[in-house]
């Protein structure tokens, strides 16, 4: 039945144009209903989102990449996840234009920091003003660079180990297991680390003949650090269908 509906799906897209094909293939939401998605959101998220986050998201959404935002939804954990564990210190790979970046500074207190690192500035200072206005850009530390270099750099210091308290990734999915090899050492022990686009737009569930050409390369390296993430002893882990798909991973030692 799976695979049907799978390849039902792909041939329903063919007749679009590739803007469309992009659109449908990303949503954000994977309930069975893009109306129940809609429901959630104008019930549960938005009534709680901080007016300047939703300034971000609006200004995110003229983007031409504007599916690389994190989800509100997604967001919204993660901002109770921080208060829960009173995080003070955060990594965040992949940083766009800063919807999650802005809610962890929101979230956590003044005296808080943390390491933003995306390849792209360009797209980080779209929402820089926002930022600014927010009142919270003294505590990100933002660095343009790939991010296997900072955090190898980070862990330099021995004073970096087990110093992190919370980690977000949102970047290229072929490094997402070496960046966990890092953030094991990085982040402490009871500490949270977040990986979204666990579940590639739904394609983690498709056969790979069905599953569109441009989620297949995505889909694989995602089945792979799923796999991966499954039979690693040192953390809890809980994959939320939120936004992309989020694993919650909880450092156990």
């Amino acid at each position: 039945m799976a695979r049907q509906v799978s390849c039902e799906t792909r041939n329903n897209l063919r007749g679009m144009d590739n803007e469309k094909k992009r659109s449908a293939i990303f949503s954000k939401g994977l309930l069975q209903s893009g109306e129940l998605y809609q429901y959630l959101l104008e019930t549960n998220v938005y009534p709680r989102e901080p007016e300047l986050l939703k300034e971000l998201r609006d200004m995110t959404a003229t983007h031409p990449r504007a599916i690389m935002a994190t989800a509100p939804d997604a967001g919204q954990l993660i901002a109770m996840l921080l208060k829960l564990i009173n995080a003070k210190r955060t990594i965040e790979v992949g940083v766009f234009t800063g919807y999650s970046l802005l809610r962890t500074a929101l979230t956590i207190p003044e005296d808080g920091k943390i390491v933003a690192i995306d390849m792209n500035r360009e797209a980080y200072e779209i929402g820089l003003p926002v930022i600014r206005k927010a009142g919270v850009e003294n505590k990100i530390e933002f660095i343009e660079s790939e991010a296997l270099p900072v955090l190898d750099q980070l862990l330099e210091d021995p004073g970096n180990e087990n110093g992190f308290d919370f980690a977000f990734i949102d970047a290229d999915k072929i490094n997402y297991w070496k960046y966990h090899e890092r953030l094991m050492k990085l982040v402490k022990v009871g500490g949270i680390v977040v990986y979204d686009n666990t579940l590639w737009a739904g394609s983690v569930a498709m056969p790979e003949e069905c599953t569109p050409e441009i989620l297949r390369e995505g889909r694989q390296r995602t089945l792979e650090f799923n796999k991966l993430l499954a039979a690693d002893p040192r953390v809890e882990i809980s994959l939320a269908p939120l936004g992309d798909g989020i694993t919650i991973c909880r450092r156990m030692h």
